[in-house]
C-alpha cells in the first residue's frame, strides 16, 4: 500500500468491502468517512458498545453531521437492556453483504472482525444456572480452579490468565459437554474472507493516543455527556448490557453525588487507555496480515 492516506484511498478497490479496525480515538471513523465520500459505500458499525441506543455521546457514535456525509448502519439500533452477541451482529450485518451494497465496516471490536473474516463457532447459549455457578466459583475459589477443569486443548489455546476467557470456556464445557476448542474447530466458513475485502488496521502508539483519549472525553463532557447521563438515570443499572460504556458508571456517580466530575474524568480516561491497550494487543496478535495505517497520518 502507498504511504499517504490519500494514496491508500486512491488504491482501494471501490468494488470491494472495506474493513477498518483500530483502537478507540485513533481516527478510524474519519478514515471510513473519507473512503465513503471518495468512493461511495455504507459505513457499518463494528463496535460492540456503539450498537446501543442510550449512549450516543459517551460511546462516540457518529454525530448527526457525520451521518450527513455518508450513510451509516448498525449504530444505536439496540435497546440498552437487550443483550447483543457477535452472532446477533453477524445476522444484522448480513443485509449489508449484498452485491448492491458496498459496506465500509469500521470499529474497535476485534471479535466482530474475527468472526466475520474467520467464521464463528455456533455455540449454544449458556444456561443461567451454569453462568451463576461459574461466577460464584470464581468469586470464592478464583478462576484458576476452573482452569484445572478445562480440557487440555482449550487450556492450551485460550489466555488462562484472563478470568472472563476462562469463565466462558468453562461454561461451554459444562453446558455442552464439548470443549471450546472443539467448537472453534467446527466453525463454519467465514462470511467475508480477507481476500474478498480491503482490510485496514489503524496503528497508534500509546504516546500519541493518550492525549487524544483525554481530549475526546473532555469533548464528550462539553457536548452533553452529563445531560445524556441524566436522561438515562431513571433506568440505569450496572447490570444493563449498555452499562459497559466506559464512563457511564462514573457519570452516574457524579449525578448521585458520590464522585466529583474531575474524578470521574480521571477514572474514565484511565479506563479508556486500558481498553485501548487491550485493543492494540488484539490487533497486533490477530491482524498482522492486514494493511497497517499509521494513525498519525490520518
Amino acid at each position: 500500500m502507498p504511504h499517504s492516506v490519500s494514496d491508500w484511498i486512491a488504491q482501494i478497490d471501490p468494488k470491494k468491502p472495506v474493513l477498518i479496525a483500530g483502537p478507540t480515538a485513533s481516527g478510524k471513523s474519519e478514515l471510513a468517512l473519507r473512503i465513503a465520500e471518495a468512493q461511495g459505500g455504507v459505513i457499518v458499525n463494528a463496535d460492540a458498545i456503539q450498537v446501543y441506543s442510550d449512549w450516543r455521546i459517551l460511546t462516540a457514535r457518529p454525530s448527526e453531521a457525520d451521518e450527513t456525509r455518508a450513510p451509516h448502519a448498525l449504530y444505536g439500533h439496540v435497546a440498552g437492556d437487550v443483550a447483543y452477541s457477535v452472532g446477533d451482529w453477524l445476522r444484522d450485518l448480513e443485509s449489508y453483504l449484498t452485491p448492491d451494497i458496498r459496506p465500509i465496516i469500521v470499529g474497535g471490536t476485534g471479535l466482530y472482525f474475527t468472526a466475520l473474516t474467520e467464521g464463528l463457532a455456533q455455540i449454544p447459549e449458556t444456561p443461567d444456572d451454569v453462568r451463576r455457578t461459574a461466577m460464584s466459583r470464581i468469586d470464592t475459589e478464583g478462576h484458576a480452579a476452573l482452569v484445572e477443569e478445562l480440557d487440555a486443548k482449550t487450556r492450551e489455546r485460550i489466555d488462562i490468565a484472563n478470568p472472563m476467557r476462562v469463565q466462558r470456556a468453562w461454561e461451554v464445557l459444562k453446558s455442552t459437554g464439548k470443549g471450546l476448542s472443539d467448537w472453534q474447530d467446527d466453525t463454519a466458513p467465514a462470511r467475508l474472507p480477507l481476500s474478498a475485502a480491503t482490510p485496514l488496521v489503524v496503528m497508534a502508539a500509546k504516546e500519541w493516543l493518550t492525549p487524544r483519549i483525554e481530549a475526546r472525553f473532555d469533548q464528550m463532557l462539553a457536548t452533553g455527556a452529563m445531560d445524556e447521563a441524566r436522561a438515562n438515570r431513571s433506568t440505569w443499572s450496572s447490570d444493563l448490557p449498555s452499562a459497559k460504556a466506559i464512563g457511564a458508571a462514573e457519570l452516574m456517580a457524579v449525578i448521585d453525588g458520590s464522585m466529583t466530575l474531575n474524578t470521574a474524568r480521571e477514572r474514565s480516561t484511565i479506563l479508556t487507555r486500558q481498553f485501548a491497550k487491550r485493543q492494540r494487543t488484539w490487533f497486533r496478535a490477530r491482524m498482522g496480515n492486514w494493511h497497517h495505517v499509521d494513525a498519525t497520518e490520518l
